[in-house]
C-alpha cells in the first residue's frame, strides 16, 4: 500500500468516526470546510512565493540579484510584502460607489479560488468530482471580468474607467480563443469531467508502452497548446500584454484608486489566476496528475506533486515572457486575438473533427 492510499483510507475512517460522533449533516459541512481550507491555504501560500520566484527568476535572467535581504536567501520577502500592504492606509474615494468599490476586489479574487473545487490532484483526489467540471471552470473564471469592470466604474474616475474598459475588452477577446481550445479538448476527450480528461490521455500506443508523455494532448494538439499558453498570459493581462497597467500610459489601470488591502487583493487575484490557468493547461495538455513515464521511480511520485511540477513549469513561462519581450501596442494585442488566434483555433478544431472520423483516429 502506497502513502496516498494509506492517507485516503485514514481520511475515510476519520470521516466515519466524525459522522458517528456529531451526526452526519454537521460533520459533512465541517469536513467540506476543512477540505476547502486544505486546498485554499496552500494556493494562497503558493501565490506569495510565486512573487518571490518571479523576482528571483527575472534577476537571474538579467544577471542581477533578486530579493536576498529578508530571511535566509530572501525567503521571507513575500511575508514582508504582505505585512507592508496590510499596514498601509485604505483610502476610499469620496465620490465612489462605496459598496461596489469594496466588492470589486472580492469579485476578482473569489473566482480564481472557487475554480479549484474541480481541479483533480489525483485519480480520486478532488473536492468536487462533477461531470461538468470543465464547464464549471469556464463559467466561474469568466466572472473575474465583472470585478475589473466594477472596480473601474465604482471608482468614479476617468483613468480607472479607461483601464477597466481596456482590460475587459482584452480579457473577453482572448477568452473566445481559449474557449475554442477547451472545446477541442472536450471533443477529443469525450467528457467534461476533469479526471476523465486526464484519464483519456493515459491510453494509446505510447501509453501502452509506458511513454505517457507522448500520449498527452500537447503533441497532437500542439498549435492549440501554444495558443492556450499565450492566451492565458493575455487573459491575466501579464507582460507583454499588460497595456492595461502600462506605467507609461494609464498607471495601474482599473486599480488606480485602490490602496492597501484592496490593491493587494487585485495583486493576489492576478497571481492566483496565473496558477489556476497553468494548472488547467497541465490538465488539458500535459496529463495532469499522471507521471510522464509509467516506470519506477516515476510512479512512486504522488499525483499532486506531478501536477504541481507541471503547473510550475507552465507558470514560469509567464515570467520568461516578462523578462524577454517588449510590450505590445493595444491594437496589436487585439489583432492577435481576433485575426490570428480565433481563426487558427477554429481551423484546428475542424481539422481535429475530421481527423477523428478517419481510420487514423488516435483518440479511440
Amino acid at each position: 500500500m502506497d502513502i496516498w492510499s494509506w492517507f485516503t483510507d485514514g481520511v475515510a475512517a476519520f470521516d466515519a468516526w466524525g459522522a458517528g460522533l456529531i451526526g452526519a449533516t454537521p460533520w459533512l459541512v465541517l469536513w467540506s470546510i476543512i477540505k476547502i481550507l486544505i486546498i485554499a491555504l496552500p494556493i494562497i501560500i503558493c501565490v506569495a512565493f510565486l512573487t518571490l520566484w518571479e523576482r528571483r527568476m527575472i534577476g537571474y535572467m538579467h544577471v542581477r540579484r533578486g530579493p536576498n535581504r529578508v530571511g535566509p536567501g530572501g525567503l521571507l520577502q513575500p511575508f514582508a510584502d504582505v505585512f507592508k500592504l496590510l499596514t498601509k492606509e485604505v483610502i476610499v474615494p469620496e465620490k465612489s460607489n462605496k459598496v461596489l468599490y469594496i466588492l470589486a476586489p472580492v469579485m476578482t479574487l473569489l473566482p480564481a479560488l472557487a475554480a479549484w473545487a474541480v481541479i483533480p490532484f489525483g485519480p480520486e483526489t478532488v473536492l468536487a468530482n462533477i461531470n461538468a467540471g470543465l464547464l464549471y471552470v469556464m463559467a466561474i473564471t469568466s466572472l473575474g471580468v465583472y470585478g475589473v469592470i466594477i472596480a473601474g466604474w465604482s471608482s468614479n474616475s476617468k483613468y480607472p474607467f479607461l483601464g477597466a474598459m481596456r482590460a475587459s475588452a482584452q480579457m473577453i477577446s482572448y477568452e473566445l480563443g481559449m474557449g475554442v481550445v477547451l472545446v477541442t479538448v472536450l471533443l477529443v476527450s469525450g467528457t467534461l469531467n476533469m479526471n476523465g480528461i486526464v484519464q483519456g490521455q493515459l491510453s494509446g500506443w505510447f501509453a501502452d508502452r509506458g511513454l505517457n508523455f507522448l500520449s498527452w494532448n500537447w503533441l497532437p494538439l500542439l498549435p492549440l497548446f501554444v495558443v492556450y499558453v499565450i492566451s492565458i498570459v493575455a487573459e491575466t493581462c501579464r507582460h507583454p500584454f499588460d497595456v492595461v497597467e502600462g506605467e507609461s500610459e494609464i498607471v495601474a489601470g482599473h486599480m488606480v484608486e485602490y490602496s492597501g488591502m484592496g490593491f493587494a487583493m487585485f495583486f493576489l487575484a492576478e497571481y492566483a489566476n496565473m496558477i489556476l490557468l497553468s494548472a488547467m493547461a497541465s490538465i488539458m495538455f500535459l496529463g495532469g496528475w499522471s507521471s510522464p513515464l509509467d516506470f519506477a521511480p516515476f510512479t512512486w511520485v504522488p499525483g499532486w506533486l506531478w501536477l504541481g511540477l507541471k503547473t510550475f513549469f507552465v507558470v514560469s513561462f509567464f515570467i520568461w515572457f516578462r523578462a524577454s519581450f517588449p510590450r505590445y501596442r493595444y491594437d496589436q494585442i487585439m489583432r492577435l486575438g481576433w485575426k490570428i488566434f480565433l481563426p487558427l483555433t477554429g481551423v484546428w478544431f475542424l481539422i481535429v473533427a475530421i481527423w477523428m472520423q478517419t481510420p487514423f483516429n488516435i483518440w479511440k
